[in-house]
């Protein structure tokens, strides 16, 4: 009875497996293999013994007279988020650890500021900023303006000299003028509104001409790779066959060019 008692105090308690398994140091399936297994004592010791200090108990017989009730439920939820964070924490102090003093420096201000405004955040207005931040991060290598922005705003805010230039130096002086101009505009609020909603129309018909024009090639490529794994006599493209697939795909595309 005794792993039919615990996984219901599980559920019970609200517990997700993915959690559980994070707690545990392990995968979510190795979770499920313990959970299988006949009692707490043919688990490895190292994580019965965790299991049973999250849920306060110093044996498994214990589990039958445990009491779930508010109180209770919120103690292992303080346990399971306390031992989590600092997993977490670790697993950032040990990724840095390939990178040089300054770089170690710089992404431990990050990640630790970061985590300081999430924590402090009552409004949402923090998650979706960085929401927003991940999507311009996935974003700097193929935009080189992404770049001249964080310059201009670390230029403007006086973090740097507003004459240095670590990128493009022709690009980024011809960028932050036409930065300074939009910003003294939007400032001042000197445009018109009649004009600003026109040029905010053409900014949505832009971006939407783009997602056609991306959704219209990926549907190309898809169309191309069907037919090149149907030329090929293939299924799906495997580690084995995928250069030869690659070179199909572009052998059927440049037949329409």
């Amino acid at each position: 009875m005794t792993m039919h008692e615990l996984n219901r105090l599980i559920n019970e308690i609200g517990i997700s497996k993915v959690r559980l398994a994070k707690y545990l140091g392990v995968s979510r399936q190795m979770l499920y293999n313990y959970l299988a297994l006949e009692n707490l004592e043919s688990w490895p010791k190292e994580k019965a013994v965790k299991l049973l200090s999250l849920l306060d108990i110093k044996n498994e017989d214990e589990l039958k007279d445990i009491k779930v009730n508010g109180d209770y439920i919120i103690s292992v939820e303080n346990r399971l988020n306390e031992s989590v964070k600092d997993t977490a924490s670790h697993e950032v102090l040990t990724d840095l650890k390939g990178f040089n003093k300054k770089e170690q420096e710089v992404l431990s201000d990050i990640i630790n500021l970061l985590k300081e405004r999430l924590a402090d955040d009552k409004t949402k207005d923090t998650y979706y900023s960085y929401v927003y931040l991940y999507h311009y991060l996935q974003s700097m290598e193929t935009t080189g303006e992404l770049k001249y922005i964080l310059a201009y705003m670390s230029k403007a805010l006086g973090f740097i000299d507003p004459n240095e230039y670590a990128f493009n130096k022709d690009k980024q002086f011809l960028f932050e003028s036409i930065m300074f101009s939009a910003m003294t505009l939007y400032n001042n609020g000197g445009a018109s509104k009649t004009r600003i909603s026109e040029t905010h129309k053409k900014f949505v018909e832009d971006i939407e001409h783009k997602k056609e024009e991306k959704l219209s090639r990926t549907q190309e490529l898809n169309t191309a790779r069907i037919q090149a794994l149907k030329e090929l006599g293939y299924t799906e493209i495997t580690s084995n066959n995928a250069k030869e697939v690659l070179e199909k795909i572009v052998e059927i595309q440049s037949r329409k060019v």
